[in-house]
């Protein structure tokens, strides 16, 4: 009976409960980063109690995890030698319950057949409900709790304040295309393909109409990958994304001013719409070109190990850094790569530039066994890839990287590819 007892409470606080939070964890997100970041350390401290209680050293033995506490233990000598302050120990001691969230994804997965399908549908009614309150903002000037369309015009939803409604889509899309890949047979025998279709179709729209210009080219480039690469879904994902772009194009003639953000302000910005070629053109607009400049100064005064973590802000406003008449200082410099430079160093910049040289490797050597007709990769390991790489893209505005909302969001994917991809090695 006590034996029963204790199995029982196992069960509930290493697997129930975390399966959980995993399967709500796209709502949490929708929420904010403060929910989402306690279920993420939840999991991320049950699995290692787990780890321990029952020896599940061999999720620990792996190249990823390896990799990763080598970045850790660097970020973390990094803010105790560099600039010390309270922040920057916090933020890297801490950052190690995103390395084993993926971990604790991995092995959820592993130990639960039905988690997937959970998680699949729970992505969907997210999804659904975004689409639906999405649109309503953007025909009445409102949503369904009240929250108003932000300048531009600019659509937030359930996100309000945060302008990060389609970065949200961006990125889970190419996790709910891999989970329709794996469900795909649920959908045709109960004649729900058209109404999945619609979902893929109204999201990628959304996400144009969210007025993230960041987003909307994540949405394409994973787009384009996945025609590249998949094997029997690539008609498919370009009928998606030709009838949402068909859908944008609609939208912008009766809305003119849907455009406004993605198209024309873009263009302002980058002065791309001045005749005279002498003028100055500026990578994405005055002020991300100067906070890039700001980034680079930075990191040229402290070349080896940067400014230390989060410490771009408290170095922008120095005024050997300000440039050009222009705002140059931010919390972080809207650039992954410039940010790991300016607060990192060349040290640093070597962890992100080796994670982009080993997934540009794995995607080109699938593609050249594409070719001969050969697929190394399976459908759903490459919609993961898509959305793994769409993140590590470096040259586009991003966001700050040890921000807690987007480190989730990052791993997350990781988790799911690591499932797949040990699964494979066994099968």
């Amino acid at each position: 009976m006590k034996l029963d007892l204790i199995n029982n409470k196992e069960k509930v606080f290493f697997k129930k409960i975390p399966n959980f939070l995993l399967i709500i964890l796209p709502f949490l997100l929708i929420t904010g980063p403060f929910l989402s970041d306690l279920a993420v350390s939840i999991s991320a401290i049950l699995f290692l109690i787990n780890s321990i209680r029952n020896r599940l050293f061999k999720f620990y033995k792996n190249y990823f995890f390896i990799f990763f506490l080598i970045f850790w233990s660097y970020i973390i000598l990094n803010s105790l030698l560099n600039n010390t302050n309270l922040d920057s120990l916090r933020i890297s001691f801490s950052f190690i319950r995103f390395g084993i969230f993926a971990l604790s994804t991995w092995y959820l997965i592993e130990n639960n057949k039905n988690l997937l399908k959970y998680l699949f549908y729970s992505i969907i009614i997210c999804f659904s409900l975004l689409i639906i309150d999405g649109y309503i903002q953007f025909i009445f000037g409102s949503n369904i709790l009240g929250y108003k369309l932000a300048p531009g015009p600019r659509i937030s939803s359930f996100f309000g304040d945060e302008l990060i409604l389609g970065s949200y889509l961006a990125r889970f899309f190419p996790i709910l295309f891999g989970l329709f890949i794996i469900f795909k047979e649920e959908f045709i025998k109960k004649k729900l393909l058209i109404l999945i279709s619609l979902i893929f179709i109204f999201s990628e729209s959304l996400i144009f109409l969210s007025g993230e210009r960041s987003a909307f080219f994540f949405m394409n480039l994973s787009a384009i990958y996945m025609v590249l690469m998949l094997k029997n879904y690539k008609k498919f994902r370009l009928i998606i994304l030709t009838l949402s772009l068909a859908l944008i194009l609609g939208i912008t003639q009766i809305y003119p001013s849907a455009k406004n953000r993605i198209i024309d302000q873009t263009i302002q910005q980058m002065n791309l719409s001045n005749d005279n070629n002498t003028e100055k053109k500026y990578i994405f607009s005055k002020e991300h070109e100067n906070l890039y400049r700001t980034g680079l100064l930075i990191f040229k005064d402290n070349i080896f190990f940067g400014a230390g973590v989060k410490n771009f802000r408290n170095f922008c406003d120095d005024q050997k850094y300000i440039n050009s008449g222009y705002a140059s200082c931010s919390t972080h410099p809207h650039n992954t790569y410039l940010q790991f430079l300016s607060e990192l160093g060349i040290f640093g910049f070597i962890f992100i530039l080796f994670i982009l040289f080993y997934f540009i490797y794995i995607s080109i050597d699938h593609l050249l066994n594409v070719f001969k007709k050969k697929y190394i990769k399976s459908d759903f390991q490459i919609c993961m890839l898509s959305a793994i790489l769409i993140s590590l893209w470096p040259f586009i505005p991003t966001g700050n990287f040890f921000n807690n909302w987007l480190c989730i969001v990052y791993f997350f994917p990781v988790g799911l590819y690591l499932s797949e991809v040990k699964k494979n090695d066994h099968s």
